[in-house]
């Protein structure tokens, strides 16, 4: 990547916005201008009602090797703001996001992937957390998510041996969603994208904060909290037009009201 190259690309297709980590010479390895660039992307995606879910992806033909050890040792930050690592790791979209994986997301590379909501793999990908081979901790998520989602003692020989999986084996614990070819995991999340992208805005994120909030909650507070969100999208001039659409079958049309 030349110097007047930006760290993070960003493209609109169709109410999706695609955002590509752009530093394939380190194989997109996170430095404070790619955390930077995700967590501008992502306000970005939050902020437009044109735009109703985003992609991460990552230039040269793989997603990410994690944190640039470089720009480590030099000082240099991967955490930005209250987004944490690579603008992404504690706070996310608020819309739904669909990672695109090609070739490897190890290290803070996967974090980033397991921060989305979605994950599209293509075939024979190597996902994993090395960070104990470099005396590190995968503080980015992995460690706290991935216990949640996968048997705890897959998770543990993930973490304590380094070593990585192929994305067919996440897909058996259900951590990916898709398989796609090689070189079609873009094309794979853009479909995936078109199918959510279709529905109603308001309820897509409402639907996103009840299935991340729930964990927090005790089983008294649960359905008053959702009710809470809820009650947003049902009393929303977008929960008439579903209905309506509905009853004279054709396609709705979302004002995000």
């Amino acid at each position: 990547m030349s110097d007047d190259q930006p760290a993070v690309l960003t493209e609109r297709r169709d109410g999706v916005l695609v955002i590509t980590l752009n530093r394939p010479e380190v194989r997109n390895a996170v430095n404070a201008a790619v955390a930077k660039g995700i967590a501008d992307a992502l306000d970005t995606l939050d902020a437009d009602d044109d735009l109703r879910v985003g992609i991460l992806t990552g230039a040269g033909g793989f997603f990410c090797a994690g944190m640039d050890l470089g720009a480590f040792v030099k000082g240099e930050s991967p955490w930005y703001g209250d987004r944490g690592f690579a603008g992404i790791a504690q706070r996310g979209a608020r819309k739904p996001l669909i990672a695109a994986i090609e070739g490897f997301a190890v290290a803070g590379g996967f974090e980033i992937a397991i921060a989305c909501d979605l994950i599209v793999s293509a075939e024979g990908a190597k996902l994993g957390i090395p960070e104990v081979k470099r005396s590190l901790v995968a503080a980015g998520g992995a460690l706290l998510h991935l216990p949640k989602r996968m048997p705890y003692h897959v998770v543990m020989e993930l973490a304590l041996t380094g070593d990585p999986l192929p994305a067919e084996r996440f897909h058996e614990f259900g951590v990916v969603n898709r398989i796609a070819p090689k070189g079609g995991a873009l094309d794979a999340a853009l479909e995936l994208a078109a199918a959510i992208a279709g529905n109603g805005p308001l309820a897509l994120s409402a639907t996103k904060e009840i299935v991340q909030r729930q964990y927090d909650w005790t089983s008294e507070e649960q359905w008053d909290e959702q009710g809470q969100i809820g009650a947003v999208v049902f009393t929303s001039e977008d929960a008439k037009e579903g209905a309506s659409a509905f009853k004279e079958k054709r396609e709705p049309v979302w004002t995000g009201r």
